[in-house]
């Protein structure tokens, strides 16, 4: 089965100017959505963050989804004593080995590692900050003909990287039909696989 990345976070008010512009009720209404629609065709794969671990795990428990099935979480053992409690509930991380002392290197070792996958066949970015911008730059380099999709409405780094790399219209920095969005964007993908 073909796979997802999903690059998201919502920001924090100590790291950098993203929070101006993020809406935590948009990341985590889009994150659902993503959720909704690309598990009917795609895995979805991202690396464990704080604030979407927990998210994806409680929709997958609302929808009655198998995550074991249908979800791929990788974690830096760098953060093993700030893992999640949802973290216990995944059976299917991916765990990357800790670059001793270096934060910044155990995360670029995790990215390379997760987005390096042949599966992946799509991203979509949600919100965020410094490591979503990273994660995009990754992503392009292992995948230069996938599908992207910088969910701009939310706000954080996802706006900036929909405006620095020209992606979607005047249009969709606004619109917040997650449903229709992600629906469009998988069309797309579906049809180039097959």
């Amino acid at each position: 089965m073909s796979a997802i990345f999903l690059s998201a976070s919502v920001p924090l008010t100590t790291r950098g100017t993203y929070h101006e512009t993020a809406n935590p009720f948009l990341i985590q209404c889009a994150v659902r959505e993503l959720v909704i629609v690309a598990l009917q065709q795609h895995k979805i794969v991202w690396g464990g963050h704080p604030a979407i671990t927990p998210m994806i795990w409680s929709i997958c428990e609302d929808l009655n989804i198998d995550y074991s099935e249908a979800v791929i979480l990788y974690q830096s053992r760098f953060f093993e004593d700030y893992f999640p409690e949802e973290n216990r509930r995944f059976k299917n991380i991916i765990f990357t080995n800790a670059v001793y002392g270096n934060r910044e290197a155990s995360l670029l070792r995790m990215r390379k590692e997760m987005l390096s996958r042949p599966d992946l066949v799509g991203a979509v970015f949600i919100g965020g900050m410094e490591g979503v911008e990273q994660e995009h730059e990754i992503f392009r380099h292992y995948h230069p003909d996938a599908r992207i999709l910088p969910v701009p409405s939310p706000g954080g780094a996802a706006i900036n990287l929909a405006l620095d790399h020209g992606y979607g219209s005047n249009s969709d920095f606004e619109d917040i039909d997650f449903a229709q969005l992600f629906h469009s964007h998988f069309a797309e993908i579906n049809k180039k696989l097959s």
